[in-house]
């Protein structure tokens, strides 16, 4: 089993770029994958964040989601920040397995005078979201968004954005959120592993069909442990849940 501890961000990540050489390629960390693309012209970042290179070529970023729309204020400082970043000069994007998503768009990190997505998580404009297939530098971005909370900015100084306790979830069906309590109980039935938080408040359930990714996994050792999860939340039959289908949708907090 892997429990994910976070500590301080690698000195390295906070770094301008000018402290490592000429070129972006000097500040890309090993969990991020082969370079793809080197040295890309970004033509524009369209209104959802999807990157539009000069040849034509889609890319949206992996690993982040910026804040909603409804949001105003913070939704249009997260577009400026990612366009200020990602058109200021060439950018390289590495990419691991499997690289695209359904709609033929190239799931990448992007590294300019920025690395991308931490240039919107360490200013509060993201949040940190994993995919179901891809986990690459989940520790780094999950350091970067709490650096972030911790001081209040960006969308941490709005309440709709504040972490959720299990009992905090009534008005929260069908949106993301981070949700941080004490798992209570462990349960499984039909091969699914439920963890529990308060009187089954909440719960975090693994489905029969996301197994495999927790193979190596100890859900017993998350008994009494205070964790955050992360996700959509669902409503089944009155009682809020996140389905977890990552083993990095959950950080051990204490």
């Amino acid at each position: 089993m892997r429990i994910l501890s976070y500590g301080a961000i690698l000195a390295a990540m906070c770094c301008p770029l000018d402290a490592y050489g000429a070129g972006p390629e000097h500040f890309i960390p090993d969990c991020a994958g082969v370079i793809a693309i080197a040295h890309a012209r970004v033509e524009r970042v369209e209104r959802d964040g999807t990157l539009i290179l000069s040849g034509g070529r889609v890319l949206r970023l992996e690993g982040i989601r910026l804040p909603t729309a409804t949001d105003a204020t913070v939704y249009d400082q997260a577009l400026q920040v990612l366009r200020d970043a990602a058109l200021s000069g060439p950018v390289n994007f590495t990419v691991t397995a499997p690289a695209m998503d359904r709609y033929g768009r190239l799931r990448a990190q992007g590294f300019g005078r920025e690395w991308l997505q931490m240039a919107l998580l360490e200013r509060g404009l993201a949040r940190v979201q994993v995919s179901p297939d891809r986990q690459e530098c989940a520790p780094d971005l999950y350091d970067a968004e709490a650096l972030a909370r911790s001081r209040h900015l960006g969308i941490w100084a709005l309440s709709s954005y504040r972490l959720r306790t299990p009992w905090a979830l009534k008005d929260a069906t069908g949106s993301f959120q981070i949700v941080e309590g004490q798992v209570s109980h462990i349960g499984r039935a039909d091969g699914k592993t439920f963890l529990d938080f308060g009187d089954r408040q909440f719960s975090a359930v693994i489905g029969s069909g996301d197994r495999r990714a927790f193979r190596d996994f100890d859900f017993d050792e998350l008994s009494g442990r205070r964790i955050r999860t992360r996700g959509f939340v669902q409503d089944y039959r009155g009682r809020a849940e996140i389905v977890l289908s990552n083993p990095y949708q959950i950080e051990v907090v204490d």
